[in-house]
Parts: C-alpha cells; sequence; structure tokens
C-alpha cells in the first residue's frame, strides 16, 4: 500500500487546488474523485435523463467509461474516450454528480478503480467518503472546509474572471443546498472521519491552508 492523503469536505471548499498543489509537494499522484463523479454526471445530462430518476441512471451508468490518465503531472478525466476536463465544472454537472454518486452501480463503478490507484501508489485523493469509505486505512485524513459565505464568494470570483455573470445569493443557496443532498444522503455521506484532522480555510489563503495539512502529513509519515 502507497502513503495515502484523503482529503474530504463540502463543494467549495477548496480540496481540489490544495490536493494538486500538496501533491506536487509529495511527489504523489493526485486523484480527483469528485472529477470522476462529475463524468458520470455529465453523461447523465448528455442523455437527456432525470438524475433522480434513479433507475433510469443506474441502467445507463454502465455505459460511462471513465478513466483517468496523466499528462505533465496533471489529472486529465476521459469519458468514453473524451477528454472532458473543460466541461465537468458547471453547476448543472455539479448538481448531477452530487445526486447520480449516491446511487449504488454509481459508486461501485468507480470505487475499485479508487482503491487500486492508492493500494499500488503514494495519492493524494480528495472528495466526500474518501477517509470514511474509500480509504478508511488512509494514513493522512484532513476534512477541509469554509463557511457557505465564503465558499460563495470565491465561487462568484471564479466565474467572473471567467466572464460569467452570476448572483452570489443564488451561489449561496446551490452551495448550502449542495451541502444538504452530500451530508444526508444515505450512502457514503459527507461526514468528517473520526481521525480526520479539521482545517477551516475561511480565513485562511492558499499557501496557509497547504502548508497546514503539509504538516500534517509531516507528522504521519
Amino acid at each position: 500500500m502507497g502513503f495515502n492523503v484523503a482529503i474530504d469536505g463540502p463543494a467549495g471548499a477548496g480540496k481540489s487546488t490544495i490536493a494538486k498543489r500538496v501533491a506536487k509537494e509529495n511527489n504523489f499522484i493526485y486523484v480527483d474523485t469528485g472529477a470522476m463523479y462529475r463524468a458520470i454526471g455529465l453523461f447523465i445530462v448528455r442523455q437527456g435523463i432525470d438524475i433522480h430518476d434513479k433507475e433510469a441512471v443506474e441502467k445507463a451508468a454502465p455505459d460511462a467509461k471513465v478513466s483517468l490518465t496523466y499528462e505533465n503531472g496533471e489529472q486529465v478525466v476521459v469519458l468514453n474516450g473524451e477528454n472532458v476536463n473543460g466541461l465537468i465544472r458547471t453547476e448543472e454537472v455539479s448538481q448531477a454528480a452530487s445526486v447520480t454518486s449516491a446511487y449504488p452501480v454509481v459508486r461501485e463503478l468507480l470505487f475499485e478503480m479508487q482503491q487500486t490507484l492508492a493500494k499500488e501508489n503514494d495519492v493524494v485523493m480528495d472528495g466526500r467518503d474518501i477517509g470514511t469509505v474509500v480509504l478508511p486505512n488512509a494514513q493522512a485524513k484532513i476534512y477541509l472546509t469554509a463557511s457557505v459565505e465564503e465558499r460563495a464568494r470565491r465561487r462568484f470570483e471564479e466565474y467572473k474572471n471567467k466572464g460569467m455573470d452570476v448572483d452570489i445569493e443564488e451561489l449561496k443557496k446551490e452551495i448550502a443546498q449542495r451541502d444538504h443532498q452530500d451530508m444526508t444522503r444515505e450512502i457514503a455521506p459527507l461526514k468528517q472521519a473520526d481521525d480526520a484532522v479539521l482545517v477551516d480555510s475561511s480565513d485562511m489563503n492558499i499557501d496557509e491552508v497547504t502548508k497546514a495539512i503539509m504538516d500534517i502529513i509531516k507528522e504521519r509519515r
């Protein structure tokens, strides 16, 4: 088994940004499980299937072939042979991923791949249930969070920089709704593992969060 770092937390907490930096600093492989679920969500949206129709989603999901490749050290999410990195960050796909990732068939499709990656490599893996379900024996577990207001502000700035016009109050509602979905779903709900270290990034910059997590990893190596 490789050295595994599990980073869990709600949407918009900065998990992917921080996990990429931590992985690079440690020369580990970065595994963005959320992106894998987003790829499934994108597939379901493209198929025109109601994301709340569990039976229809579970029937269609096996046709979504998701894999990871790495180009210049960066993770590329491939859906049925297509690089979908630039297509899986919309709010529509985020909501689809939040709902469909709770379905057993969807989770089973990706679970084995994630565990195999962690067994064979030193990895930093982020998601919603990494420390509690996917990698319960990870040597370092972090629960990274931030207030709804701060997460909405960050997403607002991200969209604004892309030239997109969004309402920050609507973003707050969407994030709060996503939190509720993730925390109350029946299968593998979002929660802090008993042995995870809480890192609240509401009043921290990227460098400060990265250092805090690097210190946690050093303590456990």
